[in-house]
């Protein structure tokens, strides 16, 4: 028998070469350490080698594997060991908070080989993209940026990408409009490394639009679309009007050292109106949703990861690709739309660097909410030996459904 803090030992660990054993550049090595990064993870382990020969891929592991330094520290390889060149190197993501804190990483890998990072958002005037770009000369070697802010820097001629040498299209499934697939025709001439735990459907077909997909290697870990064994997955069934309730008396019996907490909402609407109930009961709180304004969200989900307050009520703007390794509890107020969305919100805890396995709870309404818990049943639980779930009873009769890591 084994418990589940055997299980999540065993995920957040592992045996294998170390980083140094994996080639890479000394100013690298030296950039973990001050990150106090130690052995690499699985995905890490599988992609260094594969993108240091300079392979296009598809990486494709589950939330909270440490893929961002899976593709930084090969990408960053050349850079480090040519010195500075401006860019070299584009990471896009679909949010400003996700490119802070990916550009923060890049950045302390890059400064022992002094090497300028930068990152580009909008949600500003177009005097803004031009102050972001500023880099001593040549300029930055390596660009952060939201699709929206380079496609402005681009239109405005504030960027030139012909040195281009690499690119990464990170939490790729929610980058793939069509606004976005414009702005790839002008990029993909390089190496490309498309990242996520979930790929939407056709994303073979999007890339075969813009460049040659045959050159891609496929890299996937084995606990891709699983959910994690050590991460307790709860489902109470109950009406509408009891949510708020019971969320009150979940946020109110929970001991001050439990960690901090996530609260998934579907709408920003619902995000505000949720925060003004907490308001009213006095439980402190951060909100963030995607129509606040720049202005508003700037620092935000930083001064949450600092500890400042320990719970955030938000929408998915926050289930994709930032470091939630502080978070013990989710909760999805409201059931998400998606398996994907699912996978993504219930990978905020239990991730690499985690001091405890975590829980998510799931609030299930409507009958559509069943439905999507029946998915997570026949896709999901069939890949979780340890784990079991009646949903018949949930349907039924049963009010709290637990998955259990044996």
């Amino acid at each position: 028998r084994t418990g589940a803090s055997a299980c999540f030992r065993r995920h957040r660990g592992g045996q294998g070469p170390t980083f140094a054993e994996l080639g890479l550049q000394p100013a690298l090595l030296a950039g973990l350490e001050r990150l106090s990064i130690g052995r690499p993870t699985a995905v890490q382990r599988l992609a260094i080698p594969a993108l240091r020969r300079g392979r296009s891929a598809l990486c494709a592991a589950e939330t909270g594997s440490g893929k961002t330094l899976a593709y930084l520290l090969p990408l960053l390889e050349p850079e480090a060991a040519a010195g500075p060149a401006a860019p070299r190197g584009l990471v896009v993501l679909p949010s400003r908070e996700l490119a802070a804190q990916v550009g923060a990483v890049a950045a302390a890998l890059c400064a022992p080989a002094g090497l300028a990072v930068r990152g580009l958002t909008g949600g500003g005037a177009a005097g803004g993209l031009r102050r972001q770009l500023r880099a001593p000369p040549p300029g930055p070697a390596v660009l952060l940026g939201t699709p929206g802010a380079l496609r402005e820097a681009l239109r405005r001629r504030f960027l030139a990408l012909e040195r281009l040498r690499w690119m990464v299209l990170d939490e790729a499934d929610s980058l793939m409009d069509e606004s976005f697939t414009e702005l790839l025709e002008e990029i993909l001439r390089t190496q490309v490394v498309v990242v996520g735990a979930t790929f939407p459907a056709g994303l073979s077909e999007t890339l075969a639009k813009f460049t040659d997909v045959g050159r891609f290697v496929t890299l996937s870990t084995q606990s891709l679309h699983r959910l994690p064994p050590h991460v307790q997955q709860k489902f109470v069934r109950l009406k509408g009007r009891d949510k708020l309730p019971e969320l009150l008396q979940l946020l109110k019996e929970r001991p001050s050292s439990g960690g901090a907490v996530l609260i998934f909402c579907n709408s920003a609407s619902t995000v505000n109106w949720l925060g003004y109930i907490l308001d009213d009961h006095r439980i402190k709180h951060l909100r963030l949703q995607g129509q606040m304004s720049a202005a508003a969200r700037a620092g935000i989900f930083a001064s949450f990861q600092k500890g400042d307050v320990s719970v955030l009520v938000c929408t998915d703007l926050a289930s994709r690709g930032l470091d939630t390794s502080s978070v013990q509890l989710v909760v999805n107020y409201d059931f998400p739309d998606t398996l994907q969305d699912y996978l993504h919100r219930a990978g905020r805890v239990g991730r690499v660097g985690s001091k405890a396995p975590g829980a998510v709870v799931s609030f299930v309404t409507h009958r559509w909410d069943v439905d999507l818990v029946r998915k997570i049943e026949t896709t999901l639980v069939c890949l979780l030996p340890n784990c079991s779930l009646n949903v018949a009873s949930l349907v039924v009769h049963i009010s709290m459904i637990v998955y259990r890591c044996n």
